[in-house]
């Protein structure tokens, strides 16, 4: 549902701009599918929450044909971004894991020092490299992220 036609409209744009009550149905099931049940399965109730709100305003609006639109654009906005947040989110998880995996790997076959111990987030990312290749993938994807704080901050 996230890509665009010959006419730079998404499928939900149609929907939306040829409000008839099927398609305001329709609209609701497609975005409680696609959106809310996604949303649902991350387990990130205050996002559920603000796409519930957005989507009950977006269906609510029965009258303006152009607010219908830019609800509709804002509420896909927003789920991108959620998207994007998820996607740097699982992406970093996983380098700690490679690298916590790597420590204990090392530590059994060189009877070295003990494991990494991941003691707060911003040192765990530079000892993952999570803090380089997170930025990297990002811009590959074309994801525009917001520069990491200090580990001090964090």
């Amino acid at each position: 549902l996230g890509l665009k036609d010959a006419n730079d409209k998404l499928a939900m744009d149609y929907l939306v701009s040829n409000w008839t009550r099927e398609n305001k149905i329709l609209l609701k099931m497609t975005l409680q599918s696609w959106m809310l049940s996604r949303l649902t399965s991350w387990g990130a109730t205050s996002w559920m929450e603000v796409m519930e709100n957005r989507v009950h305003d977006m269906l609510a609006e029965d009258d303006d044909k152009e607010r219908r639109l830019t609800l509709c654009s804002e509420t896909y906005s927003a789920f991108a971004r959620y998207e994007q947040m998820e996607l740097t989110s699982i992406l970093e998880m996983v380098l700690w894991k490679r690298a916590i995996t790597n420590s204990y790997s090392e530590q059994q076959d060189t009877n070295g020092p003990s494991p990494m111990v991941l003691t707060d987030r911003g040192t765990s990312r530079c000892i993952c490299g999570a803090n380089v290749v997170i930025p990297n993938v990002a811009m590959f994807l074309g994801i525009q992220i917001q520069r990491a704080l200090p580990p001090d901050e964090d």
